[in-house]
């Protein structure tokens, strides 16, 4: 297998009984983002990762998304929307296994009506943890190959 640099993290995210929390880093396990309110609730929808053609999206329609408001945990600069369930990436010593599309949300409809129509296909897919690690913002991203 070879690695194939894909982009970058460019923000990291956790849920609170609060709201989100903003971080420099993340560390995971095989039951998802350690501190998040989600943590161990369902192993294959552990993470989520949004890339940042989503917010270009809504905001060329008008909708003003800020950072997290679609419920990511890592936001990147590449776009792995058409990455199949079983596709791997690495980030540092973590492996991550695309499990599935996020599906259509009806939550990001409390940020503009229009958002869970417009990012149907468009909003993030979720990973598992194959391997525990800590991510960072500014780190590579790799798909496996």
């Amino acid at each position: 297998m070879s690695l194939v640099q894909a982009g970058k993290i460019l923000e990291l995210f956790y849920s609170t009984n609060n709201g989100r929390v903003n971080t420099t880093e993340l560390a995971l396990d095989d039951k998802g983002v350690i501190e998040d309110k989600y943590y161990n609730k369902d192993i294959q929808r552990s993470v989520l990762i949004t890339s940042y053609e989503s917010y270009k999206l809504a905001a060329s329609h008008g909708i003003d998304a800020p950072y997290s408001a679609l419920g990511e945990n890592i936001l990147i600069d590449y776009n792995p929307y058409h990455l199949r369930p079983g596709a791997r990436l690495t980030i540092g010593d973590l492996e991550l296994e695309i499990s599935q599309n996020c599906t259509l949300c009806k939550s990001l409809a409390k940020v503009d009506a229009r958002l869970p129509k417009l990012l149907k296909n468009d909003r993030g897919v979720f990973a598992k943890v194959i391997s525990s690690g800590t991510i960072r913002k500014g780190d590579n991203i790799y798909l496996l190959k």
